[in-house]
């Protein structure tokens, strides 16, 4: 425990509520606690749980924004997942940059300045540094809430956010000669198939239990993704739904359910073979040593570097059902359950060349400008 003393109305010195640091003996020694408490920033927050009156630094702002928003007491819960990723961009990032700073002293062009340097100095992409602008802002915003301070100089920055990722596209040819390479590994193939099939994200494919599987009403239950090492919340409100469940995948999931270990409705779906079942398959593990190299061994093009994986899939079932399908873009937003449909279009759908081709050409024909008139 962490105790502390803070200053009472009648201006003596009063013992604080002491805060915890951990278990004893996880921390051999005074020194290896008192790096703890730096760690999870425990003085700071002392400072700004206490501050009562005048300018606050910015670091003491910002672990009251992390205690707040992504505390106990957060008023929305956060995903597994998302909380370390935003506690690294705050405290690697924006504290070690702004830390021992007044926070209203900080000024606008300095931040725009700050974040143009993380791409052009440390290679940051863009929308990682647009992220981090939107929690530099947040960090603000709740200390307006909490009137710690009147103004929001993050506001008004502005900075590139388009971002330059683009998803490596496969054809359904493409995707079936991949699964055809897996023909004698049903835990793979059926993977595989599910994911094209359904557009699921890799953590909610690796989540599902049989349970989920509601063979009378052909559908699939999607409640939950698997993060860290257990179940986690879905990604949005819009990702807890239901995807249909085609024949020809009821197929493939009855015969796999009938070879599996592991058929009982609390098992996992995927489960991981080598534990016995008592978690799924490693995502990573399977695109590094399996789904990667036969997408590059039928002829799939994905420079050094580049990403690939379930996701890829997911792209390219939202991009084939919009450009050559036709479907509605509603009916692709049901399916990858997107909450926005601008989602759909603008990140998950390409334009098609053959087709704007084909837009132009009815264009200039309508003009009379007939190929063999030019």
């Amino acid at each position: 425990m962490l105790r502390f003393r803070v200053r009472a109305a009648d201006g003596r010195w009063a013992e604080g509520t002491a805060l915890p640091v951990g278990l004893v003996q996880n921390f051999p020694n005074r020194q290896a606690a008192l790096r703890e408490v730096d760690r999870q920033g425990l003085l700071v927050r002392i400072n700004c749980d206490t501050l009562s009156a005048g300018p606050i630094r910015f670091d003491a702002l910002a672990e009251f924004y992390l205690n707040t928003d992504y505390g106990v007491d957060a008023g929305r819960p956060k995903s597994e997942n998302s909380v370390p990723i935003v506690t690294h961009y705050v405290r690697d990032y924006i504290i070690a940059r702004w830390g021992k700073e007044i926070a209203e002293h900080i000024k606008t062009l300095d931040v725009q300045r700050w974040l143009k340097s993380l791409n052009k100095d440390n290679g940051l992409k863009w929308s990682t540094i647009d992220k981090i602008r939107g929690l530099m802002s947040r960090i603000y915003k709740i200390g307006i809430v909490h009137e710690r301070v009147i103004k929001n100089p993050v506001e008004k920055v502005e900075i590139p956010t388009k971002s330059d990722y683009r998803a490596i596209l496969i054809t359904p040819s493409l995707t079936r000669a991949i699964l055809g390479l897996f023909g004698d590994n049903l835990l793979h193939f059926t993977i595989l198939l599910t994911c094209a099939a359904t557009a699921l994200r890799a953590s909610e494919i690796i989540a599902l239990r049989w349970a989920d599987i509601i063979w009378e009403e052909g559908r699939i239950r999607i409640s939950k993704r698997w993060a860290k090492g257990k179940d986690g919340d879905p990604k949005t409100q819009s990702s807890d739904a239901y995807v249909p469940l085609h024949p020809v995948l009821r197929v493939s999931l009855e015969d796999w359910h009938q070879q599996t270990p592991y058929p009982r409705q609390d098992d996992f779906v995927f489960p991981s073979l080598k534990s016995l079942g008592r978690v799924p398959i490693s995502t990573s593990i399977f695109v590094a040593d399996y789904l990667r190299p036969a997408a590059l061994a039928v002829g799939v093009r994905i420079p050094t570097g580049t990403r690939f994986g379930f996701h890829n899939l997911r792209h390219s079932l939202s991009n084939w059902l919009v450009n050559k399908r036709k479907e509605n873009p509603k009916t692709v937003q049901g399916i990858l359950r997107h909450a926005r449909i601008q989602t759909t279009l603008d990140l998950y759908t390409e334009s098609d060349m053959e087709e704007m081709q084909e837009a132009q050409g009815a264009f200039l024909k309508e003009m009379g400008m007939q190929t063999d008139a030019i």
